[in-house]
């Protein structure tokens, strides 16, 4: 195995000069960084990682927590767009990431801090999971640097897609073109559903519109059974909504579904949005209105704070990072105002 001494002997460099060259310190010139990289490429010489975890502190590891009820996995639209920004951005920075296992597939009894601390993560990504588990919390309060998205602790960071606007504007735009009767089915009980839901009720009433009850209806993100159900009770009311709003975009297929079976035209006799922004959305047609979320940015900046927690705990400040979306306008929302 090459070793540190014998790149040096062939450099003709001291094994320190070697050492700080290959970690890119400031007090080795650029010429001597080349030769030494060559020449460790050269002779196939690879740092061990038990020695660097030894010497610097750190393993270079992140946890990841994602535990999704639907058990959608990375097929989840939403997260796993996140999930491969955040990726590029820690990959970016050395670090490698590892799922941390969730409770129902681990066999040893390990929490997740447990779990964490055995595999010597320097930090965790916390996303799409229940925010109240004891376990979670456990996590948080441990000291370990972690990144949380869609939901915050307190004295903790957090990043956020800004729901409150993303909900204000997506309705904003509904009403631009003069529908009235806008029914919305949420998705569960969650930060987010509170958020959207509240803003939507808040645009609605800011323009003088009260929402009738039987105008909210409540279904899991991503079920597209659930919201298809839903979306036939809307339709039955005596006097239905000309706009449905839909949890996320995968479960507006449901409705869409639906509607199209009922021999109606989205766009046309019913209109719909989505939330999310997937791109299967820009493709099926009618292209879909909806809230595109950002998750690149979302995704890097989550990377970017939790690397600068990890390596510089003092000075990193906690916060909460809102990261806005944009109306998608696609083609499933009707023009009411040419009709007026």
């Amino acid at each position: 195995m090459v070793s540190l001494k014998d790149i040096a002997k062939a450099c003709h460099v001291s094994p320190a000069t070697v050492s700080k060259a290959l970690n890119n310190q400031s007090d080795v010139s650029e010429q001597t960084k080349s030769l030494v990289r060559n020449m460790a490429k050269k002779m196939g010489y690879f740092p061990n990682s038990s020695a660097r975890a030894l010497k610097t502190n750190r393993t270079y590891n992140i946890g990841v927590l994602f535990v999704d009820e639907a058990e959608s996995g990375l097929t989840h639209d939403y997260f796993a767009a996140v999930l491969d920004s955040f990726k590029r951005g820690a990959e970016d920075a050395g670090y490698d990431l590892t799922f941390i296992n969730s409770r129902k597939n681990r066999h040893d009894g390990m929490s997740y801090l447990e779990h964490c601390m055995y595999r010597g993560f320097d930090g965790a990504l916390i996303a799409c999971v229940d925010f109240y588990d004891p376990e979670v919390a456990e996590l948080v309060n441990s000291g370990l640097p972690v990144i949380t998205i869609d939901h915050m602790f307190n004295g903790h960071s957090s990043v956020f897609s800004d729901n409150v606007k993303g909900m204000h504007d997506l309705v904003t735009y509904i009403l631009s073109k003069g529908h009235r009767k806008i029914a919305y089915i949420h998705g569960l009980k969650s930060a987010v559903t509170d958020s959207r839901l509240s803003s939507f009720h808040k645009t609605l009433y800011d323009a003088g519109i009260i929402v009738p009850d039987e105008y909210i209806k409540e279904a899991p993100y991503r079920n597209t059974e659930e919201t298809a159900a839903k979306t036939l009770e809307l339709l039955n009311l005596k006097d239905p909504p000309t706009c449905i709003l839909y949890p996320d975009d995968f479960s507006c297929y449901g409705g869409i579904n639906a509607i199209k079976e009922r021999g109606l035209t989205i766009g046309e006799d019913i209109s719909v949005a989505g939330y999310d922004g997937i791109r299967l959305g820009r493709h099926i047609e009618p292209h879909l209105t909806t809230l595109r979320q950002d998750t690149k940015r979302i995704g890097l900046e989550a990377a970017k704070k939790l690397v600068s927690l990890i390596e510089q705990p003092r000075t990193t400040i906690e916060e909460q990072i809102m990261i806005e979306g944009e109306v998608y306008e696609g083609k499933t929302l009707k023009d009411l105002t040419r009709l007026q």
